[in-house]
């Protein structure tokens, strides 16, 4: 979402608007899979959503940190101006032509910052490679708004349990509402979801199994509430490993 960095960061002591898009999922503050993702915010205005994997380093898309600004990390429980980032690097196949234009690319970034996350962000682990089948069930999070093209909501950190369509592969994953199956508008990401995590969840721990890139609405049509893209990490687990260990940082399994 483009805004000025000062109206996101006015935004955060607002309550959210409830919503038919992912307004109705569940307010994850400092439970959860909340207590993994972070805000990140540019001097573009733009807000995407991050996953921490380790307490210096977190995991987003390609697209949300690609254009040329200042980016910083923004969490509700941490004033203005954020943390600081020391460097960022994006996958070197991320294309943001093919970005634009939908087709799959490797939407994958990390960020290490200045300093460590607080105590209640905590690491998520980076899920092993595995298989995806119709029907698996995914939780995403994120500090997006609850309708598209709009302000409500921003900043508030939401989850929502999907499941893969029949559709899912190697390159891409397609997440659906299981109780509106694209049908009509459901849960789903939104914009400021963007670069947030998919994750799997066993007995209320959670592992990244891949990032947000895209949303629509239902059936196809513009907007949230519809599908919800995810770039898998099962191509890209072995670069995350490798930069975060370039970064000085370890991962965790």
């Amino acid at each position: 979402m483009r805004r000025s960095t000062l109206a996101l960061i006015a935004l955060l002591s607002f309550s959210p608007a409830a919503g038919a898009l992912v307004g109705s999922a569940e307010v994850v503050h400092g439970t959860g899979a909340g207590r993994h993702i972070v805000m990140i915010i540019s001097t573009r205005g733009n807000l995407c959503t991050g996953t921490a994997i380790a307490r210096d380093l977190v995991l987003t898309g390609g697209h949300c940190v690609a254009p040329a600004a200042t980016y910083r990390v923004l969490l509700p429980d941490i004033k203005p101006p954020g943390l600081g980032i020391r460097s960022i690097v994006i996958h070197p196949r991320y294309n943001p032509k093919d970005y634009a234009s939908g087709r799959v690319t490797a939407d994958v970034a990390l960020i290490k910052l200045e300093q460590p996350l607080p105590a209640g962000i905590v690491p998520a682990a980076v899920a092993p490679v595995t298989s995806v089948a119709p029907g698996d069930r995914f939780v995403i999070a994120g500090y997006g708004g609850t309708s598209p093209g709009s302000e409500a909501g921003n900043g508030v950190p939401r989850a929502a349990a999907l499941i893969a369509t029949g559709k899912p592969g190697t390159l891409q994953i397609r997440l659906v509402d299981p109780a509106t199956r694209d049908q009509r508008s459901g849960l789903g990401a939104c914009t400021g979801d963007s670069g947030g995590p998919a994750f799997v969840e066993n007995n209320g721990t959670f592992a990244v199994i891949g990032i947000v890139s895209w949303s629509t609405g239902a059936a196809s049509t513009a907007g949230c509430g519809g599908l919800t893209g995810v770039t898998p990490l099962a191509l890209y687990r072995g670069w995350v490993a490798e930069q975060a260990k370039k970064m000085g940082t370890a991962i965790g399994p």
